[in-house]
């Protein structure tokens, strides 16, 4: 079979029989096992996410009252009152979050492609993925909070609640570590591993792009409509992003700016401002 492991950089755009960035059109491997190996792991990870946000978001809908005055909680306490045993929890939590992050790091050794290397996520270019997120991470930060405050007040997503954990000198590290941990698993599997695999199959571009920005849409879908749709806008826009820079450093820079703003200004401002919805 033909191959070609040469990254693709700059502004090109992956069209039919061109791999997406880093990819190669077979990996050595047979399109039966490539097929195999990307649904398990989206069942492993994001895809049973998705699944399971679904099921939340019907018993939500079906649930007595309006969206807006039910809550999504994402990082709460998992042992009130036992501080210690809370955060054996939490970092036992963020840590298997990670595993099907190097499992994804070893298929990717596997067909020699240079593990997580062959889709940018490495220390080659540490300023160049920082100056690119922190600036992605402006510009989508702040509309991504416009759009839930407005999809909040029309009745279309739940209360979104960043953090419930109990003020101990933990809670700011783990609220960190927990917004790292969501962007390296977003970012490496929905886009740069997704993009990867639907390239070697032969996907044409613009199906792999609705396909990595639906599903990043579905696994928010707990939070309502609009957590749906906004996840789902910034999916395309981080695939945009990836084919033209060629690396998923800089969206997971700005994936963890935009959650780590997000978890630690609610915890520092929920009940101190007017504007920012509470239950």
């Amino acid at each position: 079979m033909q191959s070609d492991a040469s990254p693709v950089t700059g502004a090109e755009t992956p069209g039919p029989g061109r791999p997406e960035p880093g990819g190669s059109l077979d990996g050595g491997l047979s399109r039966r096992l490539l097929r195999s190996e990307t649904v398990l792991v989206l069942a492993l990870s994001l895809g049973a996410s998705g699944v399971s946000a679904l099921i939340s978001f019907v018993g939500s809908l079906t649930k007595p009252g309006g969206l807006k005055d039910q809550a999504a909680m994402l990082n709460s306490s998992h042992a009130p009152g036992r501080p210690w045993l809370d955060l054996a929890w939490q970092v036992f939590g963020i840590a298997t979050a990670l595993v099907p992050v190097a499992l994804v790091a070893h298929f990717l050794l596997r067909e020699r492609a240079g593990g997580l290397h062959a889709i940018g996520f490495d220390r080659l270019k540490p300023g160049f993925d920082l100056g690119r997120g922190a600036g992605v991470a402006a510009v989508i930060g702040g509309s991504g909070l416009l759009l839930y405050l407005g999809a909040r007040a029309a009745g279309f997503n739940l209360t979104v609640v960043p953090e419930s954990l109990p003020g101990v000198w933990w809670k700011f590290p783990v609220l960190i570590a927990s917004a790292v941990q969501n962007a390296v698993v977003e970012e490496v599997i929905v886009v740069g591993y997704l993009l990867r695999r639907l390239g070697q199959l032969r996907w044409a571009p613009v199906a792999a792009l609705l396909a990595s920005s639906v599903l990043r849409g579905s696994y928010h879908l707990y939070q309502g409509i609009g957590g749906f749709f906004g996840n789902m806008v910034m999916g395309v826009i981080f695939v945009v992003l990836y084919r033209r820079w060629g690396r998923v450093g800089p969206l997971v820079a700005a994936h963890a700016l935009i959650d780590v703003v997000a978890f630690l200004g609610y915890a520092l401002l929920a009940g101190k401002v007017g504007w920012l919805p509470t239950v």
